[in-house]
């Protein structure tokens, strides 16, 4: 399903709906950040995807992780709350999503590089090279603050 990404555009469309949301930022042992090129948006972008009934929110991570790349994950932390309301996405079926994303540290645990219907490549990705990538400002906000350093989760 394809999807248009909007940020503080006053011709946005309006949200029909909040899903809460997963990304993972993992690193391997050389500092490289685990990517996938998005199938939706053709831009490149962190592991993630939606919560579902009945699983607790960091096993919506590690699913997700596995299911757009092939990896398995364990949870370490959280690196910030995103839920800017100037923020949507729209769908090709009608659906427009308003931002309500957690990101995630979590550590590489096994498993084997695969695409999936979400991702059409799957990379580690060293953080110097990130800025040559396609990948949506909020995505890449996300990517910063976890890169940063900081003790604290971003919060916004």
């Amino acid at each position: 399903m394809a999807r248009i990404d909007y940020i503080d555009d006053p011709d946005a469309p309006g949200a029909n709906s909040v899903v809460p949301s997963v990304v993972a930022i993992v690193q391997d042992d050389l500092g490289r950040v685990l990517m996938i090129h998005k199938t939706d948006n053709d831009l490149w972008a962190l592991p993630g995807g939606g919560h579902e009934i009945g699983e607790s929110i960091a096993d919506t991570v590690v699913r997700e992780v596995e299911e757009e790349t092939g990896y398995r994950v364990e949870v370490v932390g959280i690196s910030g709350t995103y839920t800017n309301p100037r923020h949507v996405m729209a769908y090709d079926d009608g659906e427009v999503r308003q931002q309500f994303s957690i990101a995630f540290r979590a550590k590489l645990v096994g498993g084997d590089a695969r695409t999936s219907s979400e991702s059409r490549e799957v990379q580690w990705v060293q953080p110097d090279d990130l800025a040559g990538l396609d990948i949506h400002p909020s995505m890449r906000l996300r990517i910063e603050h976890a890169l940063s350093g900081a003790e604290a989760p971003f919060i916004g």
